[in-house]
């Protein structure tokens, strides 16, 4: 049985693997692929490619800058470069490499990180990235992206070694659900949509659209009407498809990041500039998480089935 086969009976899995999966097959087909890593391969699920392609694996040890730097001189020789690491190492202890080395001569670099928001859980606020995707899209040139689950992830970590230009890439320590199979396709810069609605629109990404697709179910047996977005890219931000959820008049964005600057406030953007809905943001509440499981995490910010379900009653007054 293939791994995506074994993948497929599993109800749930962390993005990291997905990545690990993907890597392998990317280098493969082409040789200008190359891992850069910082020591800690097997938390990233890089040690397959390190054994399989050695040739086009480096580990720099724990030095994050210098995996990026080095990243930067493999892209001006025309290698695809994957700097993996942790989310809160690869956007803050990198940012400076990133804005100066990758980002300002816009450079063929991918950040790909594991431990992307509250997902690490035990390891407790210090590896906790709740900032990342929020940092890095302030920056010119960077695309930044979070798949919702094993598929998905695998299709844009694929796309993101097709873009020409920097890409961060945001993946899970912990197992989430499986949302979607291996047929559906994902654009870089496109939402997916999963439902259509005129009532409200939910809009979400990475670990926290399974809560806001159970979230549409159970408010659709309310007779509520949801538009439901997969917004796995926040930068480009799919403004059109923003636009669209504007018909609604409500709108709710979900993350499993601070609300300052990630996903809500990149989606608050658009509906300020075009007017024409409510907006509620349900995620961090620009807070330090703490050690604690997963579940406990999201339940301490509100980030629930349940309150999604109980901010879209209230949007809608029922």
């Amino acid at each position: 049985m293939s791994t995506q086969d074994k993948t497929a009976m599993v109800k749930k899995i962390a993005t990291r693997d997905a990545f690990g999966h993907e890597i392998v097959e990317l280098g493969k087909k082409n040789k200008s692929i190359y891992v850069v890593d910082v020591d800690i391969g097997k938390s990233c699920k890089t040690t397959e490619f390190a054994n399989q392609l050695p040739d086009q694996h480096i580990n720099v040890g724990i030095a994050e800058q210098n995996a990026c730097g080095l990243a930067a001189g493999l892209a001006t020789t025309g290698k695809i470069p994957f700097v993996s690491t942790y989310a809160v190492f690869g956007s803050l202890r990198m940012a400076e490499q990133i804005r100066q080395e990758v980002c300002y001569p816009n450079l063929n670099v991918k950040i790909a990180c594991s431990h992307g928001g509250l997902t690490p859980a035990n390891d407790g606020g210090s590896h906790q990235a709740i900032e990342d995707m929020g940092v890095l899209r302030t920056i010119p040139n960077m695309t930044v992206i979070m798949g919702a689950d094993y598929y998905s992830t695998r299709k844009l970590v694929a796309a993101a070694a097709e873009h020409v230009g920097p890409v961060f890439l945001r993946f899970t320590r912990d197992a989430i659900p499986v949302v979607y199979d291996e047929h559906e396709e994902f654009a870089i810069g496109k939402a997916k949509k999963l439902r259509e609605g005129k009532d409200i629109a939910i809009i979400a990404n990475g670990d926290t659209l399974h809560l806001a697709l159970e979230a549409a179910k159970e408010l659709e047996k309310q007779s509520v009407s949801v538009k439901l977005l997969d917004m796995h890219t926040i930068k480009p931000l799919d403004r059109e498809a923003v636009v669209e959820c504007l018909q609604t008049g409500r709108i709710i964005t979900v993350e499993d990041h601070n609300i300052l600057n990630g996903l809500g406030s990149a989606v608050s953007e658009v509906v300020a500039e075009e007017g024409g809905a409510v907006l509620r943001r349900i995620g961090i509440q620009d807070r330090f998480g703490e050690s604690a499981p997963y579940e406990k995490l999201l339940e301490l910010n509100g980030i629930t089935t349940g309150n999604i379900v109980a901010t879209a009653k209230n949007m809608l007054k029922l």
